[in-house]
C-alpha cells in the first residue's frame, strides 16, 4: 500500500550523512488504512525505516492519519500546516521534528 511504499522510499533514501546530521528516532502512530506503528531511525548504525516499534526509544512520536502521512511525504501537505490544523500531533523533541521536515 501507499504507506508501505513511502517507507520503502524513505529506507532507500537514508544515508550515513542523514543519520550523522539528524541523530533522532521518529515513531509514527498512523490511523486508518495501513495504520499502526511505523518508524524512521536516523540514529542507530546506518539508519532504518519500517513497520513496528523502532529498535531504540523514539525521540519524537507523531500521530496522524495514514492518508495525511502519505500526503506529507509526497509534498502535498506541509508538515507545519498539518500541525497547525490539528492533523498532525507531535510528542517529544520539536527540534528533531523540524529537522525531519527539512529532510522531506
Amino acid at each position: 500500500g501507499p504507506v508501505a511504499e513511502t517507507f520503502r522510499v524513505i529506507q532507500g533514501a537514508i544515508s550515513k550523512e542523514f543519520v550523522r546530521s539528524t541523530q533522532g528516532v521518529f515513531q509514527f502512530e498512523l490511523s486508518g488504512e495501513e495504520g499502526g506503528t511505523w518508524y524512521i531511525d536516523l540514529k542507530t548504525n546506518d539508519g532504518s525505516a519500517g513497520f513496528g516499534k523502532p529498535p531504540v526509544t523514539a525521540d519524537v512520536v507523531m500521530s496522524m492519519s495514514s492518508g495525511d502521512f502519505v500526503k506529507m511525504f509526497t509534498g502535498k501537505l506541509k508538515p507545519t500546516m498539518a500541525f497547525m490544523s490539528g492533523k498532525l500531533k507531535i510528542k517529544g523533541n520539536m527540534a528533531l521534528a523540524i529537522k525531519l521536515e527539512k529532510m522531506l
